[in-house]
């Protein structure tokens, strides 16, 4: 459903960089808003999308000038319409309405949908050519060799968006990629990472989305307290940067001033630095391969306070497990991992499960559902789709099982 408007926008400025924007009214999309809106006459805004958020969506596709604005909640629609009455800016809505997002013409997209939903408009902008600066890590998870395909077809750029990729990505020598010995990832190791079993067993959803260094939305913070975000971060390593998850090491880093290293043949090892601010890797996906200023504060190495590295527990923290098994095993075993999380995490917002049932009952339905599928990893959005909804259904019953025994 939608309503095309004439468009009373002035004429494009001349060298802006044209740019849609899917998931405007998240952390990471926000945070995209508030660097365009520094740098007036440099950007020029295409489209924007968010979940059910009607009036923030509405005021940022007014102060921006947008084209277009969607909302992916259809029952929204109405309200979207009414609340850019008169502004020339189009409204639509749904997961069409997503998708025209993406194929809209803008030079760069940022991929900011959180979960599954964020796939095919993701797709879309990768399809046509775009710069995907991707924050959605589920597009990679669960379809990397359907996204990657599309990119090498097209001639797109992924620009990863996640402050660990976009570290790697910083520090990777690409004339040297075979001089690259591996990738470390760092983890802060969330709100619990010093609690015990005993203790994480009664986490409660707040204690659970009050990360330590990150200002983030809650389904990620909870990713963050049980560590299945760094996991989905080691299976989205090895489809960007093409290295085998033996290669991909993960260490716990609380401070949270490095964001990832690249340790090379010669034992050198590079790190990039920075504040704990999404701004700094947003910045340097929407002006690349320049550079643009950022409000973000500066380190000061004089103050700086210690720095210090341990290795995640893999008792307390399994999901590093799930998520390296799910790569060696390959097939369809990652789509599974992310939609069962998904609903779990879900399920745990809602207090309806327990903190430590979240990966409980991951483990379960990637052994139940696993074994359904073959070998191969589906080779469309059909066939993963098909996966996710199985998948899902299945974590759906479990959660609803352990709800009503608990």
């Amino acid at each position: 459903m939608e309503l095309t408007m004439e468009l009373t926008r002035p004429a494009t400025a001349q060298g802006a960089r044209c740019v849609t924007i899917l998931g405007s009214t998240g952390s990471v999309g926000r945070n995209t808003v508030d660097l365009i809106m520094r740098a007036p006459g440099r950007f020029d805004v295409e489209a924007l999308t968010a979940n059910r958020n009607v009036a923030l969506l509405a005021q940022q596709a007014r102060q921006l000038q947008a084209r277009l604005a969607v909302v992916a909640d259809e029952s929204c629609y109405g309200a979207l319409k009414q609340a850019l009455a008169g502004s020339g800016i189009e409204a639509a809505a749904g997961a069409s309405g997503l998708s025209e997002a993406g194929e809209r013409p803008a030079d760069w997209v940022m991929a900011a949908i959180v979960g599954f939903a964020g796939l095919p408009p993701t797709l879309a902008a990768a399809r046509r050519g775009a710069a995907v600066a991707l924050a959605n890590k589920e597009a990679l998870v669960c379809a990397g060799a359907v996204l990657l395909d599309a990119v090498r077809g097209s001639g797109a750029r992924l620009l990863p968006v996640d402050s660990e990729h976009n570290a790697i990505f910083q520090c990777l020598d690409e004339a040297n990629r075979s001089a690259v010995e591996r990738l470390i990832l760092t983890a802060s190791g969330g709100p619990f990472r010093t609690w015990t079993l005993e203790q994480m067993e009664t986490a409660t959803p707040a204690q659970a989305v009050a990360h330590p260094n990150w200002d983030m939305g809650a389904k990620i913070s909870v990713d963050s307290a049980t560590m299945m975000n760094k996991g989905l971060e080691l299976i989205e390593a090895h489809h960007l940067f093409d290295l085998p998850a033996e290669r991909i090491n993960i260490v716990v880093h609380p401070q949270s001033v490095i964001h990832s290293m690249v340790e090379y043949t010669d034992g050198s090892v590079l790190a990039q630095l920075g504040d704990k601010d999404m701004r700094v890797p947003i910045a340097h996906a929407l002006a690349w391969p320049r550079r643009m200023k950022t409000p973000v504060a500066r380190l000061d190495f004089a103050k700086l306070s210690a720095l210090t590295f341990e290795a995640p527990d893999p008792a307390r923290f399994p999901a590093l497990r799930l998520a390296r098994e799910a790569l060696q095993v390959g097939g369809s075993q990652a789509i599974i991992l992310n939609s069962a999380n998904e609903i779990a995490v879900e399920s745990y917002l809602k207090s309806q499960i327990s903190f430590l049932d979240i990966m409980r009952i991951v483990t379960d339905v990637v052994e139940r559902v696993g074994g359904r599928f073959g070998a191969a990893a589906p080779s469309s959005v059909d066939e993963i789709c098909a996966v996710d909804e199985q998948a899902r259904a299945e974590a759906r019953r479990l959660c609803a099982q352990r709800a009503t025994a608990g």
